[in-house]
């Protein structure tokens, strides 16, 4: 790690002086998006401030990272950070002075932006849990760290058409979408992994190719290094929206992209050079004390604990995480681990340290409805549409008047353009924001999607059911969540044999 940390150290000064450029109007917004990108960074709507993407693979946190996001969010003055559906943590509404020292003084908490961007590999992720969940295949939380490492380690000498998801599976609730990835590993039960590829979940989403079954740990970096090859060989570099993995479904068939994949993999193969030799690092801590509750994980560690907290639209204020940190500071074996949905799983606890974490995180949602995901919306992406931060707000203040039970309603995804960076797409309910023109006036609007589902061997995108003006939405989950009350059951109970009853309330509210 230490030699690309380097490398991309010196790079920082042609990133500095093209920040400068853009926020002194040298550069254009889109000039500046081809390099900011590359670094993990994004001027915000408006152009005057700008975020900066923290990675950290395998959604790991420890707590000298930890320590550093708090404390330059302190310094700083950061008012807004967010946890994305890649297991990252972005601070927001920064000046172009403060995203070149985040970025510099990251790399010496190990934490890399390089990359966090543009047409590079993102983020690799894994279940938040893995290593600690009861009924888990194996940790994978090794391999991915070894191919985060490697990805970064090529950054240079690699240009792809668009950015390269990859993330790993341990358990049939593929949280990660890993057979809904660029390039996913499925953990099995003898120890191997079963590979998908060329998957997405964006526009025009596609579940990837299996293109192998029952891989030895040590051979992962091969798949890596072919997912790359058989990406810049056949990917598309003429039209931008054409150029996500996904596509080569399409221009070469399913199978002729598999035989494609394979035909590099056995190029990568026979150079050689790639195997992989990880070491597990099991928690050897003891654990003492009996904990229950509703955020209260049982870890497969006799006596040890994780704890959940989903702070409301996966935007933890920094005071409570620094109520968190000054908990967790020096306490054994205890990090943080992200989760796609926004989640921080606290993992490593005794009784008695869960119970001050607890403690320190009571802000966070306390339904399943509200630990619905969001992403940071158009009030400050650039790309966005919709605010959906703000719909996710108006929907959880309506439920609560309501007073509507727990489990009424279930987690929803609501992304604030098609991109899906809220993976609407594979929600049970989904929204996708938009325009709807009403009487010859354009009104903020959001498509409903329904069904969707990532579970491994369930896999499908949610059925596109109309749109639905913004304000009309709270009304209509409300409603939503009346009709399943009064049946006693919860909504996943009741909504597989009553999606006919559920589609004609929802076309009460279509616009």
């Amino acid at each position: 790690m230490k030699e690309y940390v380097e490398v991309f150290r010196k790079e920082l000064s042609s990133f500095d002086e093209a920040t400068r450029d853009f926020y002194t109007g040298k550069l254009s917004k889109q000039e500046y998006k081809g390099i900011s990108g590359g670094f993990g960074s994004y001027s915000e709507r408006g152009g005057q401030r700008g975020m900066i993407r923290l990675r950290m693979t395998a959604g790991r946190v420890t707590q000298d990272k930890l320590a550093f996001v708090v404390e330059t969010a302190e310094r700083l003055h950061v008012d807004t950070i967010k946890l994305t559906t890649c297991e990252t943590i972005q601070l927001h509404h920064l000046t172009g002075r403060q995203i070149l020292e985040v970025a510099t003084q990251a790399l010496d908490h190990g934490i890399v932006c390089r990359g966090g961007g543009g047409d590079h590999p993102r983020n690799v992720m894994v279940p938040p849990l893995s290593g600690v969940a009861p009924g888990e295949t194996f940790d994978v939380v090794p391999y991915a760290e070894a191919v985060g490492d490697y990805l970064l380690s090529i950054l240079e000498e690699i240009k792809m058409p668009r950015k390269l998801k990859v993330a790993f599976s341990n358990h049939p609730s593929n949280v990660t979408h890993a057979t809904m990835r660029d390039l996913g590993f499925i953990a099995r039960e003898d120890g191997t992994f079963d590979v998908y590829s060329a998957g997405g979940i964006g526009p025009n989403p596609k579940k990837g190719v299996c293109v192998a079954t029952q891989v030895p740990g040590n051979e992962i970096l091969y798949y890596v290094r072919a997912m790359v090859d058989t990406f810049i060989e056949h990917g598309n570099y003429q039209q931008r929206a054409k150029a996500r993995t996904r596509y080569m479904q399409e221009t070469l068939g399913v199978d002729g992209y598999r035989n494609a994949y394979l035909e590099k993999l056995d190029a990568v193969k026979a150079k050689g050079g790639l195997d992989l030799h990880v070491v597990s690092q099991p928690v050897t801590k003891s654990g003492r004390g009996e904990l229950s509750g509703k955020r209260i994980i049982p870890q497969k560690q006799q006596g040890l604990y994780a704890v959940s907290y989903h702070p409301l639209g996966g935007t933890p204020s920094p005071a409570t995480l620094r109520k968190l940190l000054d908990v967790i500071q020096g306490l054994e074996a205890v990090e943080i681990r992200l989760a796609p949905e926004g989640t921080m799983y606290i993992i490593n606890c005794t009784a008695e340290e869960a119970e001050r974490v607890l403690e320190a995180t009571d802000d966070g949602a306390q339904t399943l409805f509200e630990h619905s995901v969001a992403c940071i919306g158009a009030s400050i992406c650039q790309q966005g549409v919709r605010d959906s931060q703000a719909l996710y707000h108006a929907c959880v203040d309506a439920v609560r008047k309501a007073g509507l039970a727990d489990g009424a309603l279930p987690q929803i995804h609501i992304s604030g353009c098609p991109s899906s960076c809220g993976s609407h797409q594979v929600g049970v309910i989904g929204f996708h924001g938009g325009v709807k023109v009403v009487d010859k006036v354009a009104q903020p609007a959001f498509t409903l999607h329904v069904n969707g589902c990532d579970r491994l061997g369930q896999e499908r995108f949610g059925d596109s059911w109309g749109v639905m003006l913004e304000n009309r939405i709270p009304d209509f989950l409300v409603a939503l969540g009346k009709k399943v009350s009064e049946t006693g059951k919860s909504f996943m109970d009741w909504y597989p044999d009553h999606l006919e009853e559920m589609h004609t309330l929802a076309e009460e509210y279509m616009a």
